[in-house]
């Protein structure tokens, strides 16, 4: 309750004009409903293409070397998961373009889905 208080005395006490500063004017409405995502544009994504997974022991780790082979639980030609921030969100088929790998996305998850892992 103070710091409700505390917020509203604060508020009352800042200029008008500064409370609006940074927002966009009502005017500047977007009527179409596509919304300006110009904003969003540059934010980095962390983007990473899942091969397979396994469990180890920590002292089969440890015994591990230089040439050494950890057998993973997807089989070669399984389509690999792609994740956006840690969040799945198409898979694919390993491809090579110009000496480097790729993925050539075979399916992408539909909006539907990727909204629900958010929550």
């Amino acid at each position: 309750m103070e710091e409700e208080a505390l917020q509203q005395e604060m508020n009352e006490n800042l200029p008008a004009e500064n409370m609006t500063d940074g927002l966009p004017a009502a005017g500047d409405a977007d009527v179409d409903g596509d919304g300006d995502l110009d904003f969003i544009l540059d934010i980095p994504l962390d983007i990473t293409v899942e091969l397979g997974r396994t469990s180890m022991r920590i002292k089969d780790l440890l015994q591990l070397g230089q040439g050494a082979v950890v057998e993973l639980t997807k089989l070669a030609g399984e389509p690999m998961e792609i994740f956006v921030n840690g969040k799945l969100f198409a898979r694919g088929e390993v491809v090579v373009v110009n000496e480097k790998f790729g993925v050539r996305l075979t399916d992408i998850v539909s909006p539907q889905e990727r909204i629900k892992s958010l929550r």
